[in-house]
């Protein structure tokens, strides 16, 4: 019962497999029913308590029970968390024996009757890491079986043709045995304490069932057989890929292909074999790959089928296992006994039924799907220069947590003016409640987001729109039941989980960097090259997703060790090299395909990703993830101390190119307003720790951050201002403490109080929404914010941007100056006007008169001016909305009017989703109804007969 933790700290994922201790122990009385009080006593002499950082002599039982059937395993409601055990199970310590012991009931600590057996370790309270002694299972009853040989839940490797002996032993008396080979009776004996039998000339796999009856109890013993089916060599047919490969030519036939080095034998089991698998469906070996292979018959169109892979290696290394069932590394949909249940409906419609008495992960096969049809298959990409990127969490932009959801607010996105949506990991990870970044599948969808389908129909929908969509991939690492693992692991307990040992072929035994998470690829692998190229084949052409933001690059490398953070940090050649190579692959699928790393790391080792390949046509360069937040946060508190902005611009990290994705927030650091409403500057006449006092500045980090030329980052509902805690707990609570009792709350899922408290409807929190879509709407819009920026090398509450563009005429809107203030108080802030003359605030396109150029300007506190040298198109007042209709009267009360003729109006809450339609087919004076609708904002959309289309707002009373 190995318990698999997860942590993820700042964009990080921790597997720890425990490393465990052994411990000496008894049970009094030895044998004893569920009604007896025992007695467990732990020899004090075997526990190295300073190992586990115990104190006090507090260690813990960590238990949990079987059935009789040995069918439903259940942990004792008083165990409390794996992080944090309740008191009930602590152990008492006897100083004068030097034992521990525990003393209770079984019925009665496990909450139920009809126990077999129960299992039980040992453990520090907070169990992580290597806190733990070996599991131990006890037989509950005075009637007890004793499967001698083999032993019980394991799967035998015999030649084909051997005998195969199988002795067990009871207590209390004579008792009946039934033994079944696949589901067959093959023997019995009415009365007998000690048996045994010899299956002669066994040919074919077999799953055993030994049940001993004795009066109205019955003890079912498990265990199996598998045959070496002496693999056949033979030359697969060109043309296969690792994994499943469709017949296009015939829906009844897959082949299936798995490398598997090492390894002697591979059956395949699954759904179209009943899982029992015979000699037909062993895998034949090709003599030059030396891949396993198998090709499917009999397959029925649109019908899902799963399956495993049962991978025998005759001779393991010790403490790995013979026998490894798992699913295709290349999965592309798989099933989880571990995560499917707690899958709702309304997310994933119809989720095909995870196989009853299988373990594991299994694959989907499903031949004859029918392929997505694509609205938009030529879709141009915003210009790398010009993205702004709205990085999601699907899980927390909206209660209902799906990809649907995220369709149904489309309008949200494109009145922010966006141009690119980021997707964190949607990969399949471990769990449902994730950031993602604990991958186990990464050519699979995860399930929990919704459909393949569904993810398609929302690219699809975001191309429509002219918005790119990014995935978010981890392809540093993967976590333990991924099947590259799992074929070769170390697995002392015989869970089924384990780490890596030195034979596989995909993954470092011991990180090569500081930063480890999960397992460590090692990239200098032919076969991880391989994996990770298919993974990118499969998001590209698949899904058409228009780039990767690749996790945590510093881990590419095998030139580390994990102690050495400097080496991890410093340039690493092999690391510059592989990360190009799979940059060159991305490229070689989609040559406008958006390349991100998040490197954060020495400037020589990104401008060499950054600069690469940028003067060919189209301009290629790998983009950069540029964490700006400390110093944005400095400016938005109101302290000028680490407020250097200056790196935000790709010229001043020494990039040719303009490769900077440039950010003030991002899902691994702290809001900027939770910081400022907690720790925000203050005099007696502003506080910057006021809700609304902190919100109105942040139009202005919106003004010196993404109006900076080059890409750049928003991290969802900064833009609406959100101040809660990135650490905000299930509860609303907010806990940063890693090391506390069940860790921080950082991945706790998060409330949703943007969407049911309508903070569109919050002038002060729209305010933002509304300035920084304008901002936006400038960079896109205008040539001059591709141009070059001068920002101080200092610290300073007083910004001054200078943006200019060579290429543009003094006819154009070529340079752009930008101030803030930051401060508390009123400032005259410095300026330095390019040129004398008439210049314009581009928010509004008020005009100012330079006489000089370098007298400043008093701005109040946490205000800001952005002048250009020209008007700015689209950046007037209501620019998102035109002016041509008027909607009245506002507020509505049951109905509206429009001024001018249209033809068609929908109706959509702030929120973005749709309400109702209206046909007025051009008649003026047409009534459009809305007495039924709650109180609220509403947004209004009308669409002339030429499919103009005016976009206008109001407010239901």
């Amino acid at each position: 019962m190995k318990k698999t933790l997860l942590s993820i700290f700042l964009l990080m994922a921790v597997t720890v497999f425990a490393q465990q201790q052994t411990v000496t122990y008894s049970i009094n009385p030895p044998t004893f029913e569920d009604t007896t009080p025992i007695t467990i006593t732990i020899n004090g002499t075997s526990i190295n308590e300073s190992t586990w950082g115990v104190t006090g002599n507090a260690l813990y039982l960590w238990s949990w029970s079987y059935d009789v059937n040995d069918t439903n395993q259940m942990d004792s409601p008083s165990n409390g968390s794996w992080t944090s055990s309740n008191e009930a199970a602590k152990f008492t310590y006897n100083a004068g024996t030097d034992t521990y012991t525990k003393t209770f009931t079984p019925s009665v600590y496990f909450g139920r009757n009809g126990i077999g057996r129960i299992g039980f370790l040992v453990k520090a309270k907070d169990g992580s890491g290597s806190k733990q002694s070996q599991d131990i299972v006890v037989e509950v009853g005075s009637f007890q079986v004793n499967l001698t040989s083999p032993v019980e839940n394991s799967a035998s490797i015999i030649a084909s043709g051997s005998n195969f002996n199988i002795a067990a032993t009871n207590t209390n008396g004579a008792a009946s045995y039934s033994l079944k080979a696949n589901g067959t009776v093959i023997n019995t004996n009415a009365s007998t304490a000690s048996y045994s039998y010899s299956h002669i000339n066994v040919t074919n796999n077999q799953t055993y069932e030994l049940s001993v009856t004795q009066g109205s109890t019955t003890i079912v013993k498990k265990f199996s057989v598998v045959v070496n089916p002496n693999t056949v060599s033979q030359t697969m047919p060109a043309g296969l890929v690792d994994g499943i490969n469709y017949n296009s030519n015939d829906t009844s036939k897959a082949t299936l292909v798995l490398d598997a080095p090492l390894k002697d034998f591979v059956y395949v089991a699954g759904s179209f074999n009943n899982w029992q698998p015979t000699s037909a469906y062993a895998m034949k070996k090709d003599p030059v790959s030396g891949k396993f292979w198998l090709e499917l018959t009999g397959l029925v169109s649109g019908v899902n089928n799963t399956y495993q892979y049962w991978v025998v290696d005759a001779s393991p290394l010790t403490g790995s296992p013979s026998l490894v069932k798992t699913a295709d590394p290349y999965s592309t949909l798989v099933l989880s006994p571990y995560d499917d249940p707690w899958i709702p409906a309304s997310s994933y419609p119809n989720l095909p039924a995870y196989p009853a008495g299988q373990q594991f992960e299994v694959t989907v096969l499903k031949t004859g799907q029918t392929p997505y049809n694509w609205q938009v298959t030529n879709f141009t990409k915003p210009e790398k220069e010009k993205l702004v990127i709205y990085e999601v969490l699907v899980r927390d932009f909206d209660a209902a947590r799906n990809y649907q959801s995220i369709i149904d607010k489309i309008d949200y996105f494109k009145n922010l003016k966006i141009n690119a949506i980021e997707l964190m990991p949607v990969m399949e990870f471990e769990g449902n409640e994730s950031w993602g970044y604990n991958t186990s599948f990464h050519m699979a969808l995860d399930k929990f987001y919704g459909t393949s389908d569904k993810l398609k129909e929302l690219i699809d929908v975001c191309h429509q729109n002219g918005i790119a969509v990014i995935l978010d991939v981890a392809l540093n690492h993967a976590f333990g039941r991924n099947p590259m693992v799992r074929m070769w692991m170390n697995d002392p307990d015989g869970d089924g989980f384990g780490s890596p040992t030195a034979e596989n072929p995909y993954f470092n035994t011991v990180a090569k960097h500081t930063f480890s998470v999960g397992e460590d690829f090692n990239h200098q692998s032919t076969r991880t090259q391989y994996y990770v190229e298919r993974v990118i084949k499969q998001w590209i052409q698949e899904y058409k997703i228009d780039g990767f933001r690749w996790d945590l690059t510093k881990g590419f490398t095998q030139a580390c060790t994990a102690s050495d953070q400097s080496c991890t940090n410093a340039y690493q050649q092999d690391r510059v090299d592989i990360l190009k190579k799979y940059a060159d692959y991305s490229w070689s699928l989609d040559p406008t395909h958006y390349t991100i790393f998040e490197h954060l790391g020495t400037e020589a080792e990104e401008k060499q990703w950054a600069d690469y390949r940028v003067t060919e046509t189209p301009s290629k360069g790998v983009m950069m993830w540029g964490k700006m937040t400390d110093p944005y946060n400095q400016l938005s508190m109101g302290y000028a101390s680490e407020s250097n902005i200056s790196k935000m611009s790709s010229a001043n990290r020494g990039f040719a190119a303009n490769r900077l994705i440039g950010y003030a927030e991002s899902h691994d650091e702290e809001r900027l307003m939770y910081k400022n409403v907690q720790y925000g500057a203050s005099n007696s006449a502003y506080n910057v720790k006021t809700l609304n006092t902190a919100l109105s500045r942040m139009s202005a980090i919106g003004a010196v951050s993404l109006l900076v030329p080059g890409p750049k980052m928003i991290w969802h509902f900064g833009e609406l201002g959100w101040e809660s805690s990135i650490f905000t707990c299930n509860d609303n609570s907010v806990n940063t403490d890693s090391d506390s009792t069940g860790g921080d709350c950082k991945l706790d899922t998060k409330p949703q109080p943007q969407w049911v408290n309508n903070w569109l409807g919050n002038s002060n929190r729209n305010k933002i929404y509304n300035d920084w879509a304008k901002m936006i709407t400038l960079k896109k819009a205008e040539p001059v914010f591709l141009g070059t920026s001068t920002i101080p090398n200092s610290n300073s509450l007083t910004v001054n941007i200078k943006i200019t563009n060579a290429g543009l005429t003094s006819a154009q809107l070529k340079d752009v100056l930008i101030l803030a203030n930051f401060d508390v108080t009123a400032q005259n802030v410095s300026t330095g006007f390019p040129y004398a003359g008439t210049w314009y605030n581009l928010m509004d396109n008020t005009t100012i008169n330079v006489t000089d150029v370098n007298a400043p300007i008093n701005l109040p506190a946490g205000e800001y001016r952005i002048y250009g040298n020209k008007t700015a198109n689209l950046a007037i007042e209501d620019f998102e909305k035109g002016s041509t209709v008027n909607l009245y009267p506002n507020p509505v009360s049951n109905h509206f009017t429009l001024s001018t003729a249209v033809s068609k109006v929908q109706i959509y809450s702030v929120s973005g989703q749709f309400v109702k339609s209206f046909a007025s087919n051009g008649n003026v004076d047409f009534q459009f109804g809305v007495s039924e609708l709650q109180t609220g904002l509403y947004i209004v959309k009308a669409s002339d007969e030429n499919g103009k289309i005016q976009v206008m707002k109001f407010i239901k009373k």
